[in-house]
């Protein structure tokens, strides 16, 4: 078996590590606690979670034990990390409620039984405090110098930093000394924009009890946009299914940039990485198929086999699907060929175009040479123009197949098309336009 930390490697989890070749020998030839923090800031986890989770999930499977980390204690204050002004402060009943829905989310992720991996909240110690010995007994190894130069604070000294946030780097590396004193925790792993705080608690487990702790980031995810992960145009994606629906959910996954389709495949499922690397060879309805792929296998992860088969089914009825081969990412338990593609002609954003046409048949042999995009949605009446067909396309307003046309050119084919051998052309999100090849 891998190493865990090659494998965090190989799948674009590590950002920054402490004393990377002894952590790799302590991950090869231990079995050790580790832990992340999730602060209740709201009542559901999002996509931007994601990394941390299949993070804790992998460490759980290489028979490590991970630590899942509520903040209810550490949420009463609000971390300023990546935070230009104050968090709005939660009361204390908002924080309990919080953390109590995270904590059965987190449950769908990390196996909890037979204490494999804990669950806890920081309130349970942090609340019990008295201030002045925990100033004396653990402010005292803490420079103000030091703190102000660490980069989540830097960011807040433009708009002013107030006490009770510069108090949550002390707090954040005492609950790193406490996993340590009570659960002999050695890693703690966050998002890159907690590495200055989990080298304070490093530092501090240093000072108070003479051992070497580890510290490791992952990255802050934006897509191949610049898009920050999980925004969309409707808002945050959820995990929880009551807030983002697992349809939904199955959408945002299947609309990914095809250059972030092998990073996200390799971070956000657990294929492997020989069948990931392949999709860096496979273009046009191929490539369409690996997202189908990523997000059959993100939704199984979060919402369960039920939900992903129904969404993948759902979106196969409503858009159109090639059947998967099953030689395709064989590792995938995405439904294979006897799911046939087919187009629901009834729902509404089904919508006769401006030119009072829903269909357009175009012969075979001009798609076999390839139609631009842009005359192909001026022909079938979508755009007005060939003018405005440019501009839509260009601002990232047109679709082929649900898929966001990235360049106004890019020549379409009869690959395009379906099993039906049509091909679905969408403007904006209601639009939409069937064109049919005359093979």
């Amino acid at each position: 078996m891998k190493n865990i930390y090659e494998i965090f490697v190989e799948r674009g989890f590590v950002a920054q590590v402490t004393d990377e070749d002894p952590l790799r020998d302590l991950l090869q030839n231990n079995r050790i606690t580790c832990y992340i923090g999730f602060d209740p800031t709201a009542a559901s986890l999002h996509i931007g979670s994601l990394v941390p989770i299949m993070a804790l999930t992998h460490m759980q499977q290489h028979g490590h034990r991970p630590i899942v980390l509520i903040g209810g204690g550490t949420g009463l204050i609000g971390d300023p990390s990546g935070k230009t002004e104050m968090r709005q402060l939660l009361t204390r009943e908002q924080i309990d409620i919080n953390a109590h829905c995270l904590q059965g989310q987190l449950s769908r992720y990390v196996d909890f039984q037979n204490r494999k991996s804990l669950l806890l909240n920081n309130a349970d110690w942090l609340t019990k405090l008295n201030y002045l010995e925990f100033l004396r007994e653990i402010g005292r190894h803490f420079s103000v110098n030091k703190m102000l130069a660490a980069e989540s604070y830097k960011i807040r000294l433009e708009k002013g930093l107030n006490l009770i946030e510069f108090n949550y780097m002390l707090l954040q590396a005492y609950d790193f000394l406490y996993l340590l004193e009570h659960e002999d925790c050695l890693l703690q792993m966050g998002g890159n924009d907690q590495w200055g705080n989990i080298l304070a608690g490093i530092d501090l487990i240093r000072r108070v009890k003479g051992k070497l702790a580890y510290g490791m980031t992952f990255p802050l995810l934006v897509t191949s946009r610049g898009y920050k992960m999980g925004k969309t145009e409707k808002g945050t994606v959820w995990l929880d299914p009551l807030l983002t629906t697992p349809y939904d959910y199955y959408q945002y996954w299947i609309n990914t940039d095809d250059a972030d389709v092998e990073k996200f495949l390799a971070l956000f499922t657990f294929l492997p990485m020989e069948e990931i690397r392949k999709t860096r060879q496979l273009a046009d309805y191929e490539l369409n198929i690996s997202k189908a792929v990523l997000a059959f296998e993100a939704t199984k992860i979060t919402h369960g086999d039920a939900s992903a088969i129904a969404a993948f089914e759902e979106s196969v009825r409503l858009f159109g699907s090639r059947p998967v081969e099953a030689g395709f990412f064989p590792s995938s338990t995405i439904p294979r060929a006897d799911v046939k593609g087919t187009i629901h002609r009834e729902i509404p954003a089904l919508s006769a175009t401006a030119s009072g046409h829903s269909s357009l048949q175009i012969e075979g042999v001009r798609l076999e040479a390839g139609i631009p995009a842009f005359e192909l949605f001026y022909e079938a009446g979508v755009c007005a123009s060939k003018g405005e067909a440019r501009r839509v396309l260009s601002q990232g307003g047109g679709y082929i197949n649900d898929r966001q046309i990235i360049n106004f050119d890019e020549k379409i084919t009869v690959a395009h098309a379906n099993e039906q051998g049509e091909i679905i052309l969408r403007k904006g999100k209601k639009t939409y336009f069937i064109v049919t090849a005359l093979i």
